[in-house]
């Protein structure tokens, strides 16, 4: 029976255990591309929630290779498959050691790293010779009860990280690192759905408040409770206690339906149309673009989504002012310019800051791909968002003055 790469110590609470959310996490990457693909799931045991995860997330020309954890009875494993149904078991197998295992598109690791540096990047070396050609590596570490492994992987994702996610909501809780250690093709990405990221708090199922604003607010209440302690006889606590619900809606994050028509260019934030021109820019190539500015107000929602599907190939800062995004003079404030190469050639993303919004937050590194519609980033507290297209590849469906809706709205076509 294979050994498997996630190193496991018994704490005081236990063992570190993968839960609901943490586990759909870690199989983000594989139920997020709708093109039959192969999966293989390390270290998995029937009651695993990451099996669970992985089972949900199959598709019918889908294939799923899952190796036992280590200590886990292989037998045990493929009985539990064969109970899930004929159209799960046609799907799953189960293999007796990870050297049985064919490359797959999406390698998980269900148990999470938790031994020292050494071991974490042996057992990441091991895996890699089992990924195919811009497949992609999920593992996860505990903020703690680890003796090197989260550094390891921090550092791993740092050279070759797409996506990492954090989940509080695991006992304990834990880092999930997307790997992916050769280019991915830049058509991959119209296969994709946007991503399962967990860095939002739900609040129903079609609203959901940005960790950014959760930490807004708990700023907020946590001044108003030390004013509360420092000046029990004043009424002081209630303003910064208010304050935390507007605070944190700032910050809410809906579901959107993002249109499936492939020559949709779709918004990239909520807002009111701002400008749609012609013009030059040298920074990203020849030719003429097609630019469509939004402004974004303190009341429209702050989340940031790619207008189109594809791979993210450069990302800068570009120094300048903080002048209101209304104005014209704007076009000289700071900005963060996120480029990405797709099917119809490249297209921009820039945020641009504000009289207000002074901190862009952009969660795409380079090499990552992006659905469209995917959330990407967000500018907090209003401003602006422009999106540049090939002039002569795309037709703009939108003028000054029309409001827009973030992943929703078609704001162009391709031609």
């Amino acid at each position: 029976m294979t050994q498997s790469p996630a190193v496991r110590v018994t704490g005081p609470s236990g063992a570190v255990r993968i839960g609901e959310r943490a586990a759909r996490t870690l199989v983000s990457e594989f139920a997020r591309r709708n093109d039959p693909k192969a999966g293989l799931l390390v270290g998995a045991t029937p009651e695993s929630a990451v099996l669970a995860a992985a089972i949900e997330a199959l598709l019918p020309g889908d294939r799923l290779t899952v190796v036992p954890a280590e200590g886990s009875a292989t037998a045990a494993l493929r009985e539990h498959v064969t109970a899930q149904g004929r159209w799960v078991a046609d799907r799953v197998r189960v293999v007796d050691t990870l050297a049985e295992a064919d490359t797959a598109a999406v390698v998980v690791v269900a148990e999470p790293f938790t031994g020292t540096a050494e071991q974490a990047r042996a057992a990441v070396d091991g895996l890699t010779k089992y990924l195919a050609d811009g497949a992609v590596l999920s593992v996860a570490a505990p903020l703690f009860r680890t003796e090197g492994a989260d550094g390891e992987l921090d550092r791993q994702g740092v050279l070759h990280g797409v996506r990492t996610d954090l989940v509080l909501r695991n006992t304990p809780p834990v880092r999930v690192h997307h790997l992916r250690f050769t280019p991915a093709p830049v058509a991959l990405a119209a296969s994709l759905s946007p991503a399962y990221r967990p860095s939002s708090v739900p609040l129903t199922r079609g609203m959901h408040i940005d960790s950014n604003g959760v930490a807004a607010a708990g700023i907020t209440l946590g001044l108003a409770a030390l004013t509360r302690a420092a000046r029990p006889k004043s009424n002081l606590w209630l303003l910064p206690a208010l304050a935390a619900a507007p605070v944190a809606a700032f910050f809410r994050d809906p579901e959107r339906d993002v249109p499936e028509d492939p020559s949709a260019v779709v918004a990239s934030a909520d807002g009111q149309v701002l400008s749609v021109q012609r013009l030059q820019d040298e920074r990203f190539g020849d030719g003429e673009w097609l630019r469509i500015a939004v402004f974004l107000s303190v009341l429209d929602v702050h989340v940031n989504r790619a207008p189109v599907a594809g791979k993210v190939v450069d990302y800068f800062v570009a120094d300048g002012g903080f002048v209101n995004a209304m104005k014209p003079d704007a076009e000289h404030n700071v900005a963060a310019y996120t480029v990405l190469d797709t099917d119809h050639g490249t297209v921009v993303v820039a945020q641009r800051t504000g009289l207000i919004a002074r901190r862009i937050v952009q969660r795409a590194p380079v090499g990552s791909l992006l659905a469209r519609g995917e959330r990407f980033g967000l500018i907090r507290f209003g401003s602006r968002t422009d999106v540049y297209l090939p002039a002569d590849a795309a037709d703009p469906l939108v003028g000054p003055g029309d409001k827009v809706v973030g992943g929703a709205t078609v704001i162009a076509r391709w031609r």
